[in-house]
């Protein structure tokens, strides 16, 4: 594993990016959710997929900002040790960011198939997105520590 370069203030500020980076998407997805459930309210559209797509948005959206609010709190310097432990950690939250995007798929595709039933698309399509955004970012962090 290549840590050898890597000083635990480096590590920690990649760290402190990473989790403003998740709090920055968590608060747009946050705020394009809920203007979507606005503008679906107020001008009265019947648009299943929209509405569940803004649901995911929102909620995950909200998740991802607890997450990285619980997370900052614990934020310290790290040894070897702790670094691999963070790389692992890292990688193993890209694998289930990917599951979230089969899921999504499933979820979209089996809405479709299943009689048009356009909330679980737009519920899948949301999941899909939301996924492939945390693919994006974990991606990052892990690029980040084997530098």
């Amino acid at each position: 594993m290549p840590l050898q370069g890597q000083w635990a203030d480096t590590l920690l500020d990649v760290e402190r990016l990473h989790l403003l980076k998740l709090m920055v998407w968590g608060a747009l997805s946050v705020g394009v959710g809920t203007a979507l459930v606005a503008l679906i309210r107020v001008r009265r559209i019947d648009s299943p997929l929209l509405q569940h797509f803004a649901i995911q948005s929102a909620a995950w959206g909200s998740i991802d900002i607890a997450i990285a609010i619980w997370a900052k709190q614990g934020l310290h310097l790290r040894d070897l040790a702790s670094a691999v432990a963070l790389d692992r950690f890292v990688w193993l939250n890209v694998g289930l960011d990917a599951g979230y995007v089969a899921v999504g798929a499933t979820l979209a595709l089996m809405g479709w198939n299943l009689g048009r039933r356009l909330g679980l698309v737009g519920a899948g399509v949301g999941v899909i997105v939301q996924g492939c955004a945390l693919v994006l970012l974990d991606l990052q962090l892990a690029a980040a520590i084997v530098r």
